[in-house]
């Protein structure tokens, strides 16, 4: 029994030596293998950030990091007690909130990152919902770049990522918030299977190359299509069409909502099966029990429930 408890005994007079604040620096710089970024993120120079880790480096005895390919990457040392440096942040964070009671005035700023095209369905609704709450919110939206979701999410640059539903990563949850379907777009009267299969399309994307989400669906019922033009946004696409009077353009029925369209165009259902488009949004994992969290995805799921 003795032994049991002399194991877990604390050498107290190690303490004066440990600067605990050096160590959330390791753990951004294991997930970012950037200092620089780091250092952005932690709102210091990158120069206090070098001086930070150098003094850690001592501390520990250890390079902890070594330039590799333009990146910091763990030394074995490093990817030895990153986990244990996790978890007991963790748990000191946890102690460190626990006795404080959330109030939603607490919230001071929103952000979040959104594809473009769904920005107007869902922003103008998501400020004024918090504003009927008499909050005093700062709210940021930002163009999404999806290779960099994890990242921004882990390091709370972003609160939420809202966009189509896709697999990003094992630690990134996602909630449904709306649907919406596919419709065609032209300027002719009829368009029927073998039309819109051999009309000349117009396609959208803010990708330089890939298939187009349409074109996959497609491709699963062993059909395709032409797409003679590709451009970035649906506005600029609508323009297009009345240019070209056989063209066809498929669009998520609510962004057309939000857009204007020339009188002399038409649309119809596509005559293609194509699954319903689900769009929700995304966090970090680790943040699913944070009240302030829990407060705001609570919020934001009854504005579209």
């Amino acid at each position: 029994m003795n032994n049991l408890h002399n194991k877990s005994v604390i050498d107290l007079s190690l303490f004066h030596k440990i600067d605990i604040n050096l160590y959330p620096l390791f753990i951004a710089i294991y997930e970012h293998k950037n200092i620089s970024k780091v250092a952005q993120m932690l709102c210091i120079s990158q120069s206090a950030a070098s001086h930070a880790l150098q003094r850690l480096r001592q501390q520990l005895n250890d390079d902890l990091f070594v330039r590799a390919s333009g990146q910091m990457l763990p030394t074995p040392f490093a990817e030895q007690i990153y986990s244990s440096i996790k978890k007991a942040l963790s748990t000191i964070q946890n102690i460190s909130v626990q006795k404080k009671v959330f109030e939603p005035n607490m919230v001071q700023s929103l952000k979040i990152a959104i594809h473009d095209e769904i920005e107007p369905m869902i922003f103008p609704k998501l400020v004024q919902h918090f504003q009927q709450h008499n909050l005093d919110i700062q709210f940021l939206s930002s163009k999404l770049d999806r290779k960099t979701v994890l990242a921004d999410l882990a390091s709370q640059q972003i609160d939420f990522v809202i966009d189509l539903e896709r697999h990003f990563d094992e630690k990134i949850q996602f909630t449904a918030l709306m649907s919406d379907h596919f419709v065609a777009c032209s300027q002719l009267s009829f368009i029927d299977q073998n039309v819109y299969l051999n009309s000349p399309h117009i396609g959208v994307s803010s990708r330089r190359t890939g298939m187009l989400v349409e074109d996959i669906y497609l491709s699963k019922k062993q059909h395709s299509r032409q797409v003679f033009l590709r451009c970035q946004h649906y506005s600029t696409a609508l323009q297009i069409l009345e240019q070209y009077p056989n063209a066809i353009l498929t669009i998520p029925k609510n962004v057309l909502m939000h857009l204007q369209a020339a009188e002399n165009l038409n649309f119809f259902d596509v005559p293609v099966d194509m699954p319903e488009l689900n769009i929700g949004m995304y966090w970090h994992k680790d943040l699913t029990e944070n009240s302030r969290h829990i407060f705001l995805r609570k919020e934001i799921n009854q504005i579209f429930a």
